[in-house]
């Protein structure tokens, strides 16, 4: 990079952070996740308000490769940071209820969607519709657990019932969606991935587990406890352990084996923090999402917004695009309910778990990231799947709160018993 580049690249950066920064106080002021407010500085300084000049000015192509670079860093700490917030206790108290959320929640949408992308994929050559459908569809199934939790925890419900068989369900939704995505992304991708390849993933998934299980179980530090919520938020002060650079260099040496086998490097980044012993995981994130939320993170955001561009879409995509709405919140919410009322929880928190499993947010917009850069979707039906993403995020809080007044939610549901039970 020439001087002038690297001057570019500092005012860029230094520019992201003010940005990032502003929008997530503004969405933080109107109840709605900061990350709604970072995604959106992103579309708006793309191509569909400005068309190309405004961010070819801002930031020019020779400045996009180390900014992606970023991007991918930043995805790859943050797809760690998402495994070290699966709670296994929690995953085994509500493992029934949950298990059975997790399964209306996915299923409904995913059989749904299954022939909206058929229709879609006729744009796509003949070997890659399968990989296609099975990525679609299975974006379209997602609920995003971190930016979940920000939702609960802002609305003081994240200790509740509802609110924990919500997250457990999440956190299975999480882990379904994961393992499809990887099998979409091999069956999309054929020539990308050799066979043999492939066949070392699942050894090395069992020696990663193996050597996890078989890491020494220390007490946490005492001036590091657990935080109530996972990423999102304000960085929170914490001594890194000694152990912190084994632990970035196994993170960094996953995902670049499981990007190698022709999968993609979340994979390897999400199998670290799913095996680090939960003992380890409040002093390892919060040195983390120092430098992972603050700075590393928005910059994927511009770099996603970017891709964004709406200004051609015409009557047709508008369609398409009011379609993709009806099958993603239409099959999230019924099959959602529909699994919920015949667990035996109520009417109206059956309907509360209905809008919160359709907060999708920052996790969809990684998978659909990921989809473009493999050239599984086009620009076009990227930038659609990243509307519906932002719109049912934005829709979760208030439809929340409309289907269940504050006061109720936390007044009735610190026992298991008012939301069907754990098993």
């Amino acid at each position: 990079m020439t001087s002038h580049q690297i001057t570019l690249l500092f005012l860029d950066l230094a520019l992201i952070l003010v940005l990032a920064r502003a929008a997530g106080a503004v969405a933080r002021r109107v109840r709605q996740p900061a990350v709604i407010g970072e995604i959106l500085v992103g579309i708006l300084l793309g191509p569909t308000l400005f068309g190309s000049t405004l961010d070819r000015w801002l930031f020019p192509t020779a400045l996009r490769p180390p900014l992606s670079a970023l991007a991918d860093l930043g995805i790859a700490l943050f797809m760690f940071i998402i495994g070290l917030e699966l709670d296994h206790s929690l995953l085994r108290g509500m493992r029934t209820t949950a298990a059975g959320i997790a399964a209306g929640a996915m299923v409904v949408p995913f059989a749904l969607a299954i022939p909206l992308a058929l229709w879609m994929s006729r744009s796509q050559p003949p070997e890659h519709r399968a990989g296609f459908v099975l990525f679609l569809a299975t974006a379209m199934s997602i609920t995003a657990f971190p930016v979940l939790a920000r939702i609960l925890a802002d609305r003081g419900i994240i200790r509740t019932a509802l609110g924990g068989v919500a997250l457990a369900g999440a956190a299975i939704c999480d882990l379904v969606a994961w393992t499809l995505l990887a099998v979409s992304i091999a069956i999309a991708t054929p020539h990308g991935t050799a066979p043999w390849k492939i066949a070392l993933v699942p050894p090395f998934v069992a020696v990663a587990f193996l050597v996890g299980r078989r890491t020494p179980r220390t007490p946490a530090t005492p001036d590091a406890p657990t935080p109530e919520v996972p990423t999102s938020g304000a960085p929170r002060p914490a001594a890194a352990r000694p152990g912190l650079a084994l632990v970035m260099a196994a993170v960094l040496g996953s995902a670049a084996f499981l990007e190698w086998t022709g999968l993609n490097f979340i994979f390897g980044a999400f199998l670290i923090g799913t095996i680090v012993p939960r003992e380890h995981t409040a002093p390892i994130r919060a040195a983390i999402e120092q430098i992972s939320v603050m700075l590393l993170m928005p910059a994927f955001f511009i770099i996603a917004g970017l891709a964004v561009d709406l200004s051609h879409l015409g009557i047709s995509g508008v369609a398409t695009l009011l379609l993709i709405m009806a099958v993603a919140v239409g099959g999230k919410f019924a099959g959602t309910l529909a699994t919920a009322r015949l667990l035996g929880i109520s009417g109206r928190q059956s309907a509360a778990l209905g809008a919160l499993m359709n907060t999708r947010g920052l996790t969809e917009l990684i998978v659909l990231t990921t989809g473009v850069q493999l050239g599984i979707l086009d620009h076009r039906t990227y930038s659609m799947m990243v509307v519906m993403a932002l719109l049912t995020t934005i829709m979760t809080g208030p439809l929340l709160d409309w289907l269940r007044p504050l006061h109720n939610l936390t007044a009735d549901v610190d026992t298991a018993s008012a939301v069907g039970g754990r098993a």
